[in-house]
């Protein structure tokens, strides 16, 4: 069933490439990652066709299927499995976890890891709150750059339901980090939890030696939360 439906998407997806279109997509992604040349309006199209085959969003989630996908040389595949994961989030379970640890370090950008960080996740992490001891505070502090990013991200979407402790925890073991995409990640989580709770996230950053990177992109909506 994984095979017959992934090949219906191949087939979708070759009919479809666009060789104009594939080179600026692979230099936008400073050329990590060879592109069909598959917009994402037409790509969201051709996937439609792909989830209506049977089974496909009708099993268990399914692993196989998302490995498959995530094996094939082009990005646009890997994108067709960050859509699958998020219409199968509420059947992910604890163990998925690590599963998503593998999809973050492998053929890692900040496409991939930042859709996978905020939702899967995250789902995974409200669902079962263990992990987060258990596992995601050792990613906070991992080797993987990408897994760090991840940690900082997870909370992305809980509003009201943020951790704050655990997220100032994760920036402050991150905060004299060099990298731009940690720098960034630290900006964006307070940029998002500013709009929740902005008078917490000044009194953070001005408590805080901070990138100014971090800095200018946490306080983008403070001024205006706080008026």
């Amino acid at each position: 069933m994984v095979t017959s439906s992934i090949d219906l998407l191949t087939k979708l997806f070759r009919e479809n490439r666009n060789e104009a279109n594939a080179e600026p997509m692979k230099n936008y992604m400073k050329g990590h990652f060879p592109f069909l040349g598959i917009k994402s309006p037409l790509r969201k199209q051709l996937e439609k066709q792909f989830f209506k085959e049977p089974g496909v969003l009708q099993e268990p989630f399914n692993k196989e299927l998302v490995a498959e996908l995530w094996g094939k040389n082009e990005r646009e595949y890997q994108y067709t499995a960050l859509t699958y994961l998020e219409k199968m989030m509420n059947k992910l379970q604890r163990d998925d976890l690590s599963f998503m640890e593998q999809l973050i370090t492998s053929k890692s950008w900040w496409d991939t890891v930042d859709a996978i960080a905020p939702k899967p996740v995250g789902k995974i992490a409200e669902k079962f709150p263990e992990v987060v001891g258990e596992t995601i505070d050792g990613w906070a502090v991992h080797d993987n750059m990408w897994l760090r990013r991840a940690a900082i991200l997870f909370q992305l979407k809980y509003k009201q339901k943020t951790n704050e402790e655990k997220l100032y925890q994760y920036i402050r073991q991150n905060a004299d980090s060099k990298e731009f995409f940690i720098q960034k990640a630290i900006g964006w989580a307070l940029r998002e939890y500013s709009k929740t709770n902005p008078s917490s996230v000044r009194v953070f950053i001005e408590g805080q030696s901070l990138a100014p990177l971090s800095v200018r992109e946490g306080s983008k909506y403070l001024d205006r939360a706080l008026r």
